[in-house]
C-alpha cells in the first residue's frame, strides 16, 4: 500500500464529521424496503454498479430477491465453494481481498503501511492478547461486489462471542490508509473457537453503511437491553455450538473485514498468500504445522 494522497486524507476527514450510525441506520432501513419497483430499481443499480456475477448465487434472478439486503446476503450454489486440501487445511472465511498477512509480533497487527494495532484492542480484552502473541493472522477485505457470508476456515467448538461498540469508518483500502487503529476503533464481532490447530479466534468488522453483522447461532448481533456484551458457550451437552470447516458462521449486510487469529506456531499461511492475494471461500490459505487436537460435541447448520 502507498502512502496516503493529500485528497485521500481530505476524503477519509470527512468521516469523522458524518453521523456514521445515523446513516447506517438509515442504509439498514432502506435495503429493506420490499416495494416491488423500489427494491427492484435498488437491486439493478447495485447489480450494474459494481458489475456482480449471479451465475454461482442459488437463486440468479435478481428481481426475485424480496428486498437489496436479502441480495447483499445471497446465498450461492452448494457446489460454488468447495473446500479445498485437507480436511485440516485452513481455508479462506470469505471472498475478497487480502490486506495484510503474517506473524502477530509482539502482540501488534499490520493494517497498512505505518499503522499497526494490537491483537488485544482488536479483541476488546488485552487479557487475550497473550494467547495470540506471535501467533498468525489473515485480514480480508469485503468489497461491495463480493459474496458476504463468512464461512469457518476450520471446524471449532464455539467458546465465547464478544460484542465490541465502536464506530463506523469506512474499511477500503484508503480509509486504512489513513485512520490509525482502524479496526480496533469500528464496531465488531469477536468469535473465540476451540479448534484442531488450537484456539482461533474470527473477528468481523463493521463498517459504515454496513447495517449489522449475523452469526448462525444468535443472528443479529447488537448492543441494547438483554443483549450481553460476552457470552460464553459450554463444551458439551445444551447450548453447546460447533461449527464445521466450511460452513458459513456469519454474514454482513454489506462488505466489511474479516480478521483470522491463531497462537504461535499452529498455522503456515501458504505461499503467495499477502498483500492484494484475492481469496475464495473453501480455497486453502494455511496449512497447520502442530498434530490436530480434541474437537467437541454439538453442531450447528447455517441457514440457506
Amino acid at each position: 500500500m502507498q502512502t496516503p494522497r493529500w485528497k485521500d486524507r481530505l476524503a477519509v476527514a470527512t468521516q469523522y464529521l458524518l453521523p456514521q450510525h445515523g446513516l447506517t441506520r438509515l442504509m439498514h432501513g432502506f435495503a429493506r424496503v420490499r416495494a416491488r419497483p423500489v427494491k427492484d430499481l435498488q437491486i439493478l443499480w447495485f447489480l450494474r454498479r459494481y458489475g456482480i456475477d449471479l451465475s454461482e448465487a442459488a437463486e440468479p434472478n435478481p428481481r426475485a430477491y424480496p428486498d437489496l439486503n436479502a441480495f447483499f446476503t445471497r446465498a450461492l450454489r452448494p457446489e460454488a465453494r468447495p473446500a479445498s486440501g485437507e480436511d485440516s487445511d485452513i481455508l479462506a472465511p470469505a471472498d475478497g481481498l487480502v490486506s495484510a498477512a503474517g506473524m502477530v509480533l509482539e502482540g501488534t497487527l499490520v493494517q497498512a503501511k505505518g499503522h499497526r494495532y494490537t491483537a488485544g484492542e482488536l479483541l476488546g480484552d488485552p487479557g487475550l492478547a497473550p494467547r495470540y502473541r506471535d501467533g498468525s493472522y489473515l485480514t480480508v477485505y469485503l468489497s461491495p461486489r463480493d459474496y458476504h457470508r463468512v464461512h469457518m476456515p476450520v471446524t471449532g467448538q464455539l467458546i465465547e462471542m464478544r460484542h465490541v461498540p465502536g464506530r463506523l469508518f469506512s474499511v477500503n483500502e484508503r480509509t486504512s490508509q489513513v485512520v490509525p487503529g482502524l479496526f480496533t476503533r469500528n464496531e465488531r464481532v469477536v468469535a473465540r473457537f476451540d479448534t484442531s490447530v488450537g484456539e482461533m479466534a474470527l473477528v468481523l468488522v463493521g463498517a459504515l453503511i454496513v447495517g449489522g453483522i449475523e452469526t448462525v447461532w444468535s443472528g443479529p448481533v447488537s448492543s441494547g437491553p438483554g443483549r450481553a456484551p460476552v457470552r460464553t458457550y459450554p463444551s458439551a451437552g445444551p447450548g453447546a455450538i460447533r461449527v464445521e470447516r466450511a460452513r458459513e458462521m456469519g454474514r454482513f449486510n454489506l462488505g466489511s473485514t474479516v480478521i483470522v487469529l491463531f497462537p504461535r506456531g499452529r498455522v503456515q499461511w501458504e505461499p503467495g498468500i499477502g498483500p492484494g492475494s484475492a481469496v475464495r471461500v473453501g480455497e486453502r490459505v494455511g496449512r497447520p504445522l502442530q498434530a490436530p487436537m480434541a474437537n467437541a460435541q454439538s453442531d450447528i447448520k447455517a441457514p440457506g
